[in-house]
């Protein structure tokens, strides 16, 4: 299991499957790597030399990847929270930001179903159980 970039890479995978898995490398960037590095596609990521291991390391330097990356999209999201923008009031209240419908879908950001104004019949029965038991004392 090579490590790269900071970050065990599967051995068993294609080395451009494998740089998959550093955050920020997709595709695209991983076959634009391979290339560039002149190393076969269809080579297993635990098949690599020492030196092709350090031309990949060195093609990645110039990539924002892991931590560098995810604290820009971090600075990015909370200076649109900062400044009140429209999409940061979104990531505020947990709504989609992108545009996305939200009278029926949206249920991953914004979570499980809160019933408002009518009560539902798990509640309902715990309701009555509740008042049979004070009646009862």
């Amino acid at each position: 299991m090579p490590r790269i970039a900071g970050h065990d890479i599967p051995g068993e995978k294609k080395i451009t499957y494998a740089l998959r898995y550093i955050y920020g490398v997709g595709l695209t960037k991983a076959q634009e790597i391979v290339k560039q590095a002149k190393i076969d596609p269809d080579k297993r990521a635990r098949d690599l030399t020492g030196q092709e291991i350090n031309q990949i390391q060195k093609l990645l330097d110039d990539i924002i990847t892991e931590g560098d990356l995810r604290r820009r999209i971090g600075d990015n999201i909370n200076r649109l929270k900062r400044i009140r923008t429209y999409r940061g009031i979104r990531h505020i209240m947990g709504l989609p930001v992108r545009g996305q419908r939200t009278r029926s879908n949206a249920r991953t950001r914004k979570g499980k179903r809160k019933t408002v104004g009518a009560i539902t019949k798990d509640m309902a029965t715990k309701t009555e159980a509740a008042k049979k038991i004070k009646e009862d004392e």
